[in-house]
C-alpha cells in the first residue's frame, strides 16, 4: 500500500462535548457517553454521523467509535471526520493503535489538549484501500456485535424470568405461595468492598478489574475467585456478573455466594431491583451505597430451594452470555493481532 502522512487536524475536526442535562430523560434513546462509557439517554442528539470519541479528561487511553446519533460530555472529545481523506471506521483503527496516555499534559487528572491531538500523524492509504483493510476487520466486528446482540437479548428474557416468578407470582396466581418465605440477600452471601485503588487497572492484563464504571478494564492481579456478582458503591451505579478470577475497585462490592448454584438467580435479583437497592444512597454530590444497602436487601422464595429448578435456568442463560464473551474476547486477540500488520501494510491485501 502507498501512504500519505497527515495530521489529525487534516482528518478530523475535534469537537467539545456537552453537558448533558438538559438532555437527559427516562423517556430518550439517543446514548449519552462519558470517559467511562455509557452514562444514560438523551431526547437530542449533539452529533449523528459517524465519529471517533476521545477523552479529554479521565479516562484516555484509548478511543472509542459510535456510528448511531449521540451525545458526548465534557470531558470527552467528539471528532467530525472529513471523509474525502479517510473513511471513519478506518481513522478509529488507525488511532487505537496509539496509546494516547503518553500525550497526558494532566496534573492530577490524566488531559489531553486539542493542540497536543491536531498534531498526532498518521500514515493514511487510499480510500480504496482503506475499504479493502476494513473488509478484513468488518465481519470480525459484525460477530462480535451480534453475539454482544444475543447476550443483551438473554439477559432481557432471563429479567422477564425472574420479574415472572419472584415479582408478579404469574405461575401461582399472582399471590405469594405459602411455602415461601422472606430471605436477606445476606443469607446467601457475604458482601465484601473490593481491595484495590483504580492505578492498578489497565487497557491489558491477565485478569479483569471491575470498577464503578460500565466499561472493565484488566489488570495481572487477582484478589477473588468464583461465581461473582459486582455492584458499583458509587455513581454509575451498576451490577456485573463474573466466574473466575478477577480483582475489584474498593468502592465496588463483591458478592460471591455460598452455594455457586445460586450465583446467577441472586445476580438476576440484584440486577432487577437495583433501583431499589440504590434508593437509600446516600451523598449529596457523588451518591454511595453501603454494605447494609446489600445485605439487608430482602425478597421472597421458596422455603426449599434445592428441588426449586427455576433457579437453574438462569444459570444455563448465563453460561450462554459467558461463552459468548469469550467467544468475543478471541475475537478481539484475532483482530488487534491483524490491526497493525493490516494498517503498516505488513500484510498484502491487494488481492482481496
Amino acid at each position: 500500500m502507498k501512504f500519505k502522512r497527515y495530521a489529525l487536524s487534516k482528518l478530523a475536526t475535534i469537537k467539545y462535548g456537552k453537558n448533558q442535562k438538559k438532555v437527559l430523560s427516562e423517556d430518550g434513546n439517543i446514548p449519552i457517553y462519558g470517559t467511562g462509557g455509557l452514562m444514560g439517554y438523551a431526547t437530542t442528539a449533539l452529533y449523528d454521523k459517524p465519529s471517533v470519541l476521545i477523552g479529554r479528561k479521565g479516562t484516555i487511553g484509548k478511543v472509542k467509535y459510535v456510528e448511531h446519533p449521540f451525545w458526548t460530555v465534557d470531558t470527552l472529545f467528539y471528532t467530525i471526520i472529513n471523509a474525502d481523506i479517510v473513511i471513519p471506521k478506518y481513522l478509529y483503527y488507525v488511532m487505537s493503535l496509539i496509546d494516547l496516555n503518553n500525550y497526558n499534559e494532566g496534573t492530577t487528572i490524566p488531559s489531553l489538549r486539542t493542540e497536543t491531538l491536531n498534531r498526532l500523524e498518521f500514515d493514511i492509504p487510499s480510500i480504496e484501500e482503506q475499504e479493502i483493510v476494513l473488509s478484513c476487520l468488518n465481519p470480525i466486528d459484525r460477530k462480535i456485535e451480534l453475539n454482544n446482540a444475543i447476550n443483551n437479548n438473554l439477559e432481557q428474557q432471563a429479567m422477564a424470568l425472574f420479574k415472572s416468578w419472584f415479582i408478579d407470582y404469574e405461575p401461582y396466581n399472582r399471590t405469594v405461595p405459602n411455602n415461601w418465605v422472606e430471605y436477606k440477600l445476606s443469607d446467601f452471601l457475604p458482601v465484601i468492598t473490593g481491595k484495590k485503588n483504580a492505578n492498578v487497572s489497565s487497557s491489558i492484563g491477565t485478569y479483569p478489574f471491575f470498577s464503578c464504571s460500565q466499561d472493565i478494564t484488566w489488570t495481572d492481579e487477582y484478589s477473588f475467585e468464583g461465581n461473582a456478582i459486582l455492584v458499583a458503591g458509587n455513581g454509575d451505579f451498576n451490577v456485573k456478573f463474573y466466574n473466575g478470577k478477577f480483582e475489584a475497585y474498593q468502592r465496588t462490592y463483591v458478592l460471591i455466594p455460598h452455594n455457586p448454584r445460586f450465583s446467577a438467580w441472586l445476580f438476576y435479583a440484584v440486577k432487577y431491583n437495583l433501583n431499589k437497592i440504590t434508593a437509600a444512597a446516600r451523598g449529596s454530590v457523588i451518591k454511595f451505597i453501603t454494605k447494609g444497602n446489600l445485605e439487608d436487601f430482602s425478597f421472597y422464595a421458596p422455603l426449599n430451594l434445592d428441588d426449586f429448578d427455576v433457579i437453574d435456568q438462569f444459570t444455563a442463560i448465563n453460561n450462554i452470555i459467558a461463552s459468548n464473551r469469550e467467544e468475543n474476547a478471541c475475537l478481539s486477540d484475532l483482530r488487534d493481532a491483524l490491526l497493525p500488520k493490516l494498517m503498516s501494510g505488513e500484510l498484502d491485501v491487494s488481492n482481496i
